[in-house]
């Protein structure tokens, strides 16, 4: 049996889970999850800030000159509850808002240099977390867990996933 027809099969395989280990692989998720955001909850705790703020840091990050509809699209909040995490970040410092050049309505937004430290800062633990379990997991599953995640996108989603994925920086 050549590598494609194996996978083929693997593939054709999975495709019969039961319910249960469909929800074994939920729980999963859920406590991947926790381990995940661990590191960085317990770095913004001390800060009083949440996972709302982190989002928000991490996407400014990617996408500098970000505006507000962008980031709010990326997101998925709603505009009350962003506008709080901004007002929040740029007070202390960690975010700036900058008006547009051709479009005075738009705010573009940008990280100071305390905001791209904090960003590293919980970057570097999930980047660690990550690079050790994607050492465990071996190339071949790696490959699979981003192709299993991104089949969990929305379309919309998997687009501006893709963008970021493809912007290189």
């Amino acid at each position: 049996m050549n590598r494609r027809t194996s996978g083929t099969a693997r593939g054709e395989a999975l495709l019969f889970l039961t319910d249960e280990q469909l929800r074994q692989g939920i729980e999963a998720m859920f406590f991947a999850y926790r381990g995940f955001t661990a590191d960085p909850d317990r770095i913004l705790a001390d800060m009083a800030y949440g996972r709302a703020h982190h989002r928000a840091i991490h996407f400014i990050h990617r996408a500098p000159g970000t505006t507000v509809n962008n980031l709010l699209n990326i997101l998925g909040v709603t505009k009350q509850s962003l506008n709080r995490v901004l007002r929040t970040l740029i007070s202390d410092g960690l975010v700036e808002s900058k008006v547009g050049r051709h479009d005075k309505r738009e705010r573009h937004l940008h990280l100071t240099d305390a905001g791209r430290a904090l960003e590293q800062t919980l970057s570097d633990a999930q980047r660690a977390r990550m690079r050790a379990a994607f050492r465990d997991a071996g190339p071949e599953a790696v490959a699979g867990f981003r192709t299993v995640l991104e089949a969990m996108m929305d379309t919309e989603m998997r687009a501006t996933y893709a963008r970021l994925r493809d912007s290189g920086s």
